[in-house]
């Protein structure tokens, strides 16, 4: 229904956040992200995110996420081509086994064939049982809790990541977590999750402030980094999916530029990424209308900068190492 030409199509892109899935009612698998992407951004590579797809049906509860693992990796294989897709994968354990969690940890290395880079816990919580801000809803606390403590501190001796799902309500526990594990990297999904819904519906500048407050103290942690994205979500408010027609780049841009220029102000570009959240997003805007807009939202930032928010954060993070730094694009 919307189609713009693309801005800046040789600026290589890392997709540092994706989805691709099987289930009865809907699949997304990497046909369909390819041809997503193949409206004319440069994407040379893609993170895979967990989203409980292709799980063993027998077995150890435990390592039944392996089978998500393969999938992903047979996804990424399967795709060949010069992009890259799926070449980092982040799956679910439950740390919350605490030191029980390492064989299904390896087990899941051992299944990625060299891509498994971290593991997603999702811990959105709210008190108000009416919010549904996620699929999944973990209860309460789950970032303090010891045993979930004791399987997250095998993470980096394994040379693991760690991605965090949560809501603005919740960015202390995040930042306490940081703080007692600063040899671990996290990277916090979706801006932190400010919420425009439910009680919060009309206090737009009310979260903001306390999220930007949130993340000010959060961003004192330097193992801590930022994914800007997913905010074709409902919970961020914008009712994108409503539109009649869907939002141009322009349209986009200018609803997130105050959450963007925040985290690029608190975390700087070196510490922060762009994610698509496909094929969440999908339902709001066309993935190549989304990168212009990304593209747009940095257009003041340097040459540099420019590198390290479209590709060059996300591949030091994750460790693709088959993805080299990307040359830095002239000056604007």
């Amino acid at each position: 229904m919307r189609r713009e030409d693309i801005l800046d199509p040789g600026l290589p892109i890392i997709d540092a956040h994706h989805h691709l899935w099987e289930f009865p009612e809907k699949s997304y698998g990497c046909s369909d992200l390819l041809a997503d992407i193949g409206q004319g951004h440069n994407i040379t590579a893609t993170v895979f995110i967990e989203c409980k797809t292709g799980y063993r049906t027998s077995g150890a509860e435990s390592l039944r996420p392996v089978g998500e693992i393969e999938f992903a990796r047979s996804q990424g294989e399967r795709a060949g081509g010069a992009i890259d897709i799926c070449a980092g994968i982040v799956g679910y354990a439950d740390l919350r086994l605490g030191a029980a969690v390492v064989p299904a940890l390896q087990a899941q290395q051992a299944a990625a064939g060299g891509r498994l880079r971290g593991i997603r816990n999702i811990t959105v919580w709210h008190a108000d049982p009416s919010l549904r801000l996620s699929a999944s809803r973990p209860p309460a606390g789950v970032l303090s809790d010891p045993m979930f403590r004791m399987g997250f501190r095998h993470l980096a001796p394994m040379g693991l990541s760690f991605d965090a799902w949560l809501v603005h309500t919740q960015l202390d526990e995040l930042r306490a977590l940081a703080l007692d594990f600063p040899g671990t990297p996290i990277v916090l999904n979706h801006l932190g999750g400010p919420i425009a819904i439910g009680p919060y519906t009309g206090r737009r500048q009310d979260v903001f402030m306390a999220w930007r407050g949130a993340l000010e103290r959060l961003a004192g942690c330097p193992n801590v980094f930022m994914k800007i994205g997913g905010f074709g979500m409902p919970l961020f408010g914008f009712e994108f999916h409503r539109l009649p027609v869907p939002p141009s780049s322009v349209q986009i841009a200018a609803a997130v530029r105050p959450y963007a220029e925040t985290c690029l102000e608190l975390f700087g570009a070196g510490r922060c990424m762009f994610e698509s959240n496909f094929p969440v997003d999908k339902g709001s805007f066309d993935y190549s209308i989304l990168w212009n807009a990304f593209k747009r939202l940095a257009a003041g930032a340097s040459a540099t900068e420019t590198a390290s928010l479209f590709h060059d954060t996300a591949a030091d993070f994750y460790g693709l190492a088959g993805d080299q730094r990307s040359p830095v694009p002239a000056a604007r």
